[in-house]
């Protein structure tokens, strides 16, 4: 298998750098970017930039291919998941101003609100 992947973008080969242009002479021509494979942590096949140059060929393809790339695992109904909601009432301060100008922090009943996952296991 070779360690090197041809960007998968479908207009990189039409983006106009110096480090697209290959040929001699008159026979030049603008050629898609080799990405050399990342093997950082294990990790290649679930790095994207081993597949796109940058992120706008990455863009450009998500974009050209979104509707294909969602049906290959559509989703039919929502996700859930359980959840704890905690709401916890303190005392707080906020800045106001006043009918007659004045200004200055004044004491409020403020509402915290926290979200915990349940475990299921």
């Amino acid at each position: 298998m070779s360690d090197y992947n041809w960007c998968h973008g479908p207009e990189c080969h039409i983006t106009r750098t110096q480090s697209r242009v290959r040929g001699s002479g008159d026979n030049k021509v603008l050629r898609t970017i080799k990405i050399k494979h990342s093997h950082w942590n294990n990790q290649d096949r679930f790095n994207m930039f081993n597949y796109f140059c940058n992120q706008s060929c990455l863009m450009d393809y998500i974009s050209k291919h979104l509707q294909s790339i969602v049906a290959i695992a559509p989703r039919r109904e929502a996700l859930e998941t359980p959840i704890k909601v905690e709401k916890e009432k303190y005392q707080s301060q906020r800045y106001q101003y006043d009918s007659n100008g004045n200004s200055g922090y004044v004491p409020y009943q403020a509402t915290r609100t926290t979200i915990h996952s349940i475990d299921n296991d």
